[in-house]
């Protein structure tokens, strides 16, 4: 083996260590009505079109795995009942769903707004409309003994596999509006040793074939 793939085997298998040890990981999700299972095009109640929801969220699980914290935001789904006229753009729910992949529905594993509500032991969710226009903020954390008939310990690999995602409901669309599925950001040093991996590959593979001309 040439010493750049011996190279390469290291690095990888840096990134591979420092991917078991425990630390804080980072996840997110954008929000859409593309998403919905089916996709949703909102209307008011009198059939008028009215503006696409949307949103984004971020997520951090602990350096030791045992919770997760959140913050969403959220884009024309009326937080109040009172920022539209219309009742349809109304929330009504909000949860985390697990275990389904893209394009599938599954039922709620963690809920932090509306019924059922697991953001209980304690209670850390804030709920925050905008002060003008459609929408608000959501934060809160899913602590180890909460969760609908489940836990956040067995949901974590669902969630870190991709299988979970976030699920916001209104009075039109009861099954959700806007859904982001929720996946992992890469961490820093994984995205550095993963482009300096394959800057050596490119080096690597043009010299063979150079060599061989």
């Amino acid at each position: 083996m040439s010493r750049i793939a011996h190279t390469l085997v290291a690095l990888f298998a840096a990134g591979a260590a420092a991917g078991v040890a425990a630390q804080p990981i980072s996840l997110t999700a954008t929000l859409t009505n593309a998403q919905e299972t089916p996709p949703t095009v909102p209307t008011t109640a009198a059939g008028a079109p009215r503006p696409a929801s949307f949103g984004n969220a971020t997520f951090l699980i602990n350096a030791a795995h045992t919770s997760m914290t959140f913050t969403a935001t959220v884009f024309n789904i009326d937080f109040t009942g009172t920022q539209t006229a219309d009742t349809f753009d109304n929330l009504t729910n909000a949860h985390i769903h697990a275990a389904a992949p893209p394009g599938t529905a599954t039922g709620v594993v963690w809920g932090f707004i509306g019924n059922p509500f697991n953001d209980n032991n304690p209670n850390d969710a804030v709920v925050t409309p905008f002060a003008t226009g459609v929408g608000g903020t959501v934060s809160g954390k899913w602590d180890a003994p909460e969760g609908n008939n489940t836990t956040f310990a067995a949901q974590l690999n669902n969630i870190l596999a991709g299988l979970a995602y976030i699920n916001f409901h209104t009075t039109q669309f009861g099954s959700g509006e806007i859904r982001g599925q929720i996946v992992a950001v890469p961490e820093p040093e994984t995205t550095a040793l993963l482009a300096i991996g394959l800057s050596m590959l490119t080096v690597w593979t043009r010299r063979r074939a150079a060599s061989r001309r």
